[in-house]
């Protein structure tokens, strides 16, 4: 039985962009696992497997059904042990969690004020109107007003991965000599504000955008 993993996409299927269901798609590459993406906009979520879950990632797994890619990651681990390691270990699962915390604290509220405007313009109308009615709700402000403040906020978000580039001066990937699930946390951040933003971000003399391309070609996206 086939795999299933539902992604998230706006106007263009070809052009995913959520952080979080990249995760999950470097997870099960990671793993070796072969699957079929469908990549789903905002509004047709609610309707996937009976209303399973209001977000995605989902992925379907013969008789499973998960949500959230942390949840996700952690039931590969315990279907797939004789595949490569997404933790190595507990301390691998506790790093990784602290990992996450960071990322959603520091750097996806980032990202948001960068690209928020942009993510409105890559989806169809109806899911338009849903983004701007509840990212403005949650903002407190308009996307045009968010984005008035897109250019300084870009240009203060190398110093936010300041911790990694600190880490990657004795270690190629934060899992160490390979990449680990800590690692496609952080890239799933990074990746959405490259696929989203439209403006430049990110030096391409930072050793973290040297540790991006390695990612990239782990995952050969």
């Amino acid at each position: 039985m086939t795999r299933v993993l539902y992604t998230l996409c706006g106007a263009d299927s070809a052009a995913p962009f959520s952080p979080h269901c990249w995760k999950v798609v470097l997870a099960l590459r990671h793993k070796g696992l072969d699957f079929e993406e469908r990549p789903t906009p905002f509004t047709e979520i609610p309707k996937l497997e009976n209303g399973f879950s209001k977000t995605v990632p989902i992925l379907l797994d013969g008789d499973k059904r998960i949500s959230d890619s942390f949840a996700i990651a952690l039931y590969l681990e315990q279907a797939y042990p004789d595949a490569p390691s997404l933790f190595k270990g507990e301390g691998g699962m506790a790093m990784a969690r602290f990992v996450e915390g960071w990322s959603l604290t520091t750097l996806h509220p980032a990202v948001t004020k960068i690209a928020v405007k942009d993510i409105h313009d890559m989806l169809g109308p109806v899911d338009q109107a849903y983004f701007r009615e509840s990212r403005e709700k949650r903002l407190g402000m308009t996307l045009e007003e968010v984005a008035t403040g897109r250019e300084a906020e870009a240009e203060q978000f190398g110093g936010k991965l300041q911790p990694l580039r600190q880490m990657l001066k004795s270690q190629p990937f934060i899992g160490g000599a390979t990449p680990l699930f800590a690692d496609y946390i952080v890239f799933g951040a990074l990746h959405w504000l490259a696929m989203t933003a439209r403006i430049k971000v990110m030096d391409p003399n930072d050793p973290v955008t040297a540790w991006y391309e390695r990612c990239l070609g782990a995952a050969d996206l």
